[in-house]
């Protein structure tokens, strides 16, 4: 954390830098690295999907409904052409230049693809406070294209590592994996962020509290669940779709509107305390010491021509969709960044040969692999960052907008909190302790 602050006193230098390398560090130093390596894997994996819980929670809330139906068909391309453009240009590009076999390449390929929405949302949540790109639902896009974009290389991977190892499931059900972890992931959101409407019951004594609660146990239940049912591709989206949905009802019916929504504040809490756990933890997973210098070169190589080709496919995708050329010119850098699903997938494929028992030829492509995954960490989680951070003012129109004009410029204004009040008095005067009470 004192790192992030220390990093964050630069200008535009986002936060999360500092927290990746002091996580780096820890690794890297004997004495620390001692200490760090006896955290329970499972209790990092569940710190980390917790931490990112949240910040996912606070980008449902703030997700514009009415720009994400006109974007809809971006969202879907913005999320499948640069995924599948980059796997294809990565698996070609290391079989040339890293002479690893097709289906090793392509399963390096779906690695790389993933964008992180542990850097993405955050930071389309800052450039969006201040006002960039709003008016045109920007962050709104990027916010929801980046949970289906995982789905989709979590899928390519799974299928890959079926086929090159085998497995006890059918090469068609893996295959149809993805899409029906995607809808399940949806639907369960949907489900979960309507109850939210109702709960806690009007009129409770302590309803904000127990609304906070509610929200926070839906979202770590759908991400936590989804890892222990090993439906890896639902729990982003649940957890992003149960706050969406749960926004929508709240907007209605009590007239919360984005910058008066009371549960807004105990998020940014909690997310001060979870950005450096969760952060500093992808730190710590990067092991400095796998990379193999003699490879570097060609895998840097390998890496760039994957971004290169993933950036105009970025720019591309969104074509049509109303932006201008500075802003479309915006979108492929904030989708460079890499680091949540490559912590997670990146030594899938040496753990296991290992377990698998498959020899030293695939041990070693799949440290390779690991090694793109180090360096695809270090390289594009804090550049892309730093690009967002340094772009946003530069190529998006600021434009900072109220309530009505935000969500709907053409519809009646919102349900004003006064008017909610007037109705149920015992159940604003309520609200007004629980505010008490958690400030």
């Amino acid at each position: 954390m004192l790192t992030g602050e220390l990093f964050g006193l630069i200008p535009r230098c986002p936060k999360l830098l500092g927290m990746l390398i002091a996580g780096c560090f820890m690794r890297s130093v004997p004495f620390l690295a001692k200490f760090a390596l006896g955290i329970d894997k499972t209790l990092s994996s569940t710190l980390r999907s917790v931490a990112l819980c949240i910040i996912l929670l606070r980008a449902g809330l703030g997700l514009d409904p009415k720009r994400l139906r006109a974007l809809s068909l971006h969202v879907v391309l913005l999320a499948f052409s640069p995924c599948i453009t980059e796997a294809v240009t990565i698996g070609f590009a290391s079989h040339l230049l890293l002479k690893l076999p097709w289906t090793y390449g392509f399963l390096l390929g779906f690695v790389l693809a993933a964008v992180s929405p542990a850097v993405v949302v955050p930071s389309m949540l800052a450039i969006g406070s201040e006002g960039y790109g709003v008016a045109k639902g920007i962050p709104t896009l990027l916010i929801a294209a980046a949970s289906v974009d995982d789905v989709l290389a979590i899928t390519g991977f799974g299928v890959l590592l079926s086929v090159v190892f085998g497995g006890n499931e059918s090469l068609a059900l893996t295959i149809a994996r993805g899409p029906l972890e995607a809808l399940l992931g949806i639907v369960v959101g949907l489900i979960l962020g309507v109850l939210l409407w109702f709960l806690p019951p009007a009129g409770h004594r302590r309803f904000l509290f127990f609304r906070f609660c509610f929200l926070l146990a839906s979202g770590i239940i759908s991400l936590l669940g989804s890892v222990a049912l090993k439906l890896h591709g639902a729990g982003a989206l649940a957890c992003l779709t149960v706050a969406f949905m749960a926004a929508i009802g709240w907007r209605s019916r009590d007239g919360w509107s984005d910058e008066e929504n009371p549960l807004l504040g105990p998020l940014e809490v909690c997310w001060r305390i979870a950005q450096p756990m969760l952060f500093g933890l992808i730190g710590f997973e990067i092991d400095v010491g796998s990379l193999q210098a003699d490879a570097i070169g060609y895998i840097l190589a390998t890496l760039f021509i994957g971004l290169l080709f993933r950036m105009i496919a970025a720019f591309v995708a969104v074509t049509g969709a109303g932006f201008t050329v500075r802003e479309r010119f915006f979108i492929p850098f904030a989708w460079l960044p890499k680091a949540t699903v490559q912590a997670v997938i990146g030594p899938a494929v040496l753990d296991t040969a290992y377990r698998t028992g498959a020899g030293p030829k695939a041990q070693a492509m799949g440290a390779q692999i690991l090694t793109v995954s180090v360096l695809a960490i270090v390289i594009t989680a804090p550049l892309g960052a730093i690009l967002i951070s340094l772009l946003a003012p530069r190529l998006l129109n600021r434009q900072v907008l109220s309530f009505e004009e935000k969500f709907d410029t053409e519809a009646a204004p919102p349900v004003r909190r006064s008017d909610i009040d007037g109705r149920n008095d015992s159940t604003a005067d309520n609200d007004e302790n629980v505010n008490g009470t958690a400030t």
